[in-house]
């Protein structure tokens, strides 16, 4: 948590040198020129209660990026919106995501990590996840498509979705089948 010192001082450094260029984005996104000032200053309040938690690193990103929000939430929450409001607020600052990058990244490896995953699984069991999840097929699609019972498409889904889970985890992503005792293995009852 920031303290009120240094949380002032950042907002009269950082963000009152935005207020001219702040006013006109309000003025180029909103239809109500009575509504600026109080719409500024709730983006002001918005920018102080998120940045008490850490300071942003871009000041400029941030607060247009509340500025966004805060104006799409406020034409939400009107009776009538003009559908040309929503698409110049959606339109202005495309670039301003500050985690965009870092979002991309996770993705990538996450689905990396999935397809290393889907390889690590048995060639049916492989199949039958990419049918169902990848292609969209349902149980009964797949079945046919394969020439196996529904009920074994559905006992795959569940080893195979159970040792990809594993695997994302950081497990070793092999699939785990309950053991039974063997025949001969049994106890003899008298």
């Amino acid at each position: 948590m920031i303290d009120d010192d240094e949380l002032n001082a950042w907002f009269v450094r950082e963000v009152l040198p935005l207020e001219r260029a702040l006013t006109s984005y309000i003025r180029r996104n909103w239809r109500v020129p009575e509504d600026v000032a109080e719409l500024r200053q709730d983006i002001y309040e918005h920018s102080l209660i998120g940045a008490r938690r850490a300071l942003p690193l871009n000041a400029r990103a941030y607060v247009y990026t509340v500025a966004r929000n805060h104006l799409i939430n406020n034409a939400k929450r009107a009776r009538i919106v003009p559908i040309d409001t929503m698409a110049d607020l959606d339109a202005v600052h495309h670039d301003i995501d500050m985690f965009e990058a870092e979002r991309a990244l996770t993705a990538r490896d996450e689905l990396r990590l999935a397809k290393e995953g889907i390889d690590k699984l048995p060639p049916k069991c492989r199949e039958i996840i990419l049918l169902q999840k990848v292609d969209g097929m349902t149980d009964r699609e797949a079945a046919a498509s394969l020439g196996v019972s529904v009920e074994t498409v559905r006992r795959q889904i569940k080893l195979g979705m159970k040792a990809l889970f594993d695997h994302m985890a950081g497990g070793s992503g092999r699939i785990v089948r309950k053991r039974y005792p063997r025949r001969a293995d049994r106890e003899v009852l008298p």
